[in-house]
Formats: C-alpha cells, sequence, structure tokens
C-alpha cells in the first residue's frame, strides 16, 4: 500500500458559524456548531494535523471576510490550515497569510484572471497557493459555485500544471455535501493526466471506505466535512488510521 492518504477536515465559515451546505447551495445550509474554534480543537485533540478552512461569506461577496476566524484558529490551535473563500486580490492574499494561513486556495479568481493568479503563484511560491478546481459536470465552477464557466476541469489543470502549480483541490460539486460517495473515476483521470500534482479530492466522502478507496487510487488527500458532523466517520477511526 502506498503512504498513507492525508485526511483533511473541512470547517465553512458562515457568520462566523460552522456550517455544510449541500451542493454549494446557500439555501440549504445547517450550523453544525457556533463555535469553530471548539471545532477545531477537537480534531487537533485526535491527531489530526491538517484543516481546511473556507470562508463562504468571502466567497459570496468576492472578499475575504472572516479573516479574524483563521487568526484565531492559527494563533489557537497547531494545526496546518489552507485557506479560501473570496481571494480576489492583493490584499486578501496579504490578510490570509498574515492572519496565519499556511496555504491559499484560489478558485474563481484563476479562473477569471490568470495574470493575477501568476503572479501571487511567483511571489509566494508553489508551496503556498493551491488551484482550487471545483467542477459541475467536469466544468469548472466559480464565485461560491453559483456560475458555471465553459472550462473542462483536465485540460484547466494541466494548462495550471504547465505554469508551474504543484497543489489542486477538486471538488466535485454534485457530490459535495451529499454523503453520496467521491468522484472516484474523476479523480484517477486527474492523476492519469497530470502526474506531478498533490491532488485533494474533496466532496462526496460518506464513510471511511470512501477514504480507503481513494488511497489505493493513489490520491495524496482528502477533504471530509459533512461525514465527520453527521457521525458517519468518527474522530477516533481518523485518529487510529494514523497510528
Amino acid at each position: 500500500m502506498s503512504q498513507k492518504i492525508r485526511i483533511v477536515p473541512a470547517i465553512d465559515i458562515i457568520d462566523g458559524k460552522c456550517v455544510r451546505l449541500e451542493q454549494g447551495d446557500y439555501g440549504r445550509k445547517k450550523v453544525y456548531n457556533e463555535n469553530p474554534l471548539e471545532v477545531a480543537k477537537s480534531f487537533e485533540h485526535h491527531g489530526i494535523q491538517f484543516l481546511h478552512l473556507v470562508d463562504l461569506d468571502g466567497a459570496k461577496a468576492g472578499q475575504v471576510l472572516n479573516w479574524k476566524v483563521l487568526e484565531k484558529l492559527t494563533t489557537k490551535t497547531g494545526l496546518t490550515i489552507d485557506f479560501g473563500g473570496g481571494i480576489k486580490r492583493d490584499e486578501d492574499v496579504k490578510i490570509a497569510f498574515e492572519s496565519g494561513a499556511t496555504q491559499i486556495n484560489v478558485g474563481s479568481l484563476a479562473a477569471k484572471n490568470k495574470d493575477l493568479f501568476l503572479s501571487w503563484l511567483a511571489k509566494e511560491g508553489a508551496e503556498k497557493v493551491i488551484l482550487s478546481a471545483d467542477a459541475k459536470d467536469r466544468f469548472i465552477a466559480v464565485q461560491g459555485w453559483l456560475d458555471a464557466t465553459e472550462l473542462d476541469v483536465l485540460s484547466y489543470i494541466s494548462t495550471y500544471l504547465a505554469d508551474g502549480i504543484r497543489y489542486v483541490t477538486c471538488t466535485d460539486i454534485s457530490r459535495d455535501g451529499m454523503l453520496s460517495g467521491p468522484s472516484f473515476e474523476l479523480y484517477q483521470e486527474i492523476l492519469e493526466n497530470n502526474d506531478k500534482i498533490f491532488l485533494t479530492a474533496s466532496g462526496g466522502v460518506s464513510q471511511f471506505g470512501d477514504i480507503e478507496k481513494l488511497q489505493e487510487a493513489g490520491l495524496p488527500a482528502v477533504i471530509v466535512g459533512k461525514a465527520i458532523y453527521e457521525g458517519r466517520i468518527s474522530l477516533e477511526t481518523i485518529s487510529q488510521f494514523y497510528q
């Protein structure tokens, strides 16, 4: 068996609270905890080292808004946090890193303003910038997943690989928050065509077997959200996985 897959719990923020959406729909929101720090500390207590933090308010508004949550989590836990949602300007990049993010996730901006995105990649380095290739029916979606584009996800990732990107997170929007299982075929296809990227799968994980199957497929990392909050995957199980 290849190296163990990195399991990265997700915290999505609206109004400072820990929530989950279904298929990126802001109208299908469920609040799981009003204290994201409490959730993050629980992850850390179980030996988890990484966290995927998303500013959903920022994603909708087009600028980082919940940076104080990021700052609180980075100063009061030892988690390595990648942060996304609303990173559209130089100032948003600065805010994210000054608030303690180890990496930033950039989605909409990368699809709409390649030159600016590449300038961040050049300035910050490939280890600190993640391309969020969020797809619906294999086409890239932007603006908090509210708008579809005509960009094919495979060619989109390949183009950015040629430009020096190393980290890619791919979310199948149709499966996100649905507990319907990940898009195994899509991720395998991406890896077969882009073997030099660190690909994180996101969306649809419903049981621990999904994580094991992604590991067998060669995925280096997976983001898990709703399955944890709904009790389908326990933090104890994740903790034992690393022992």
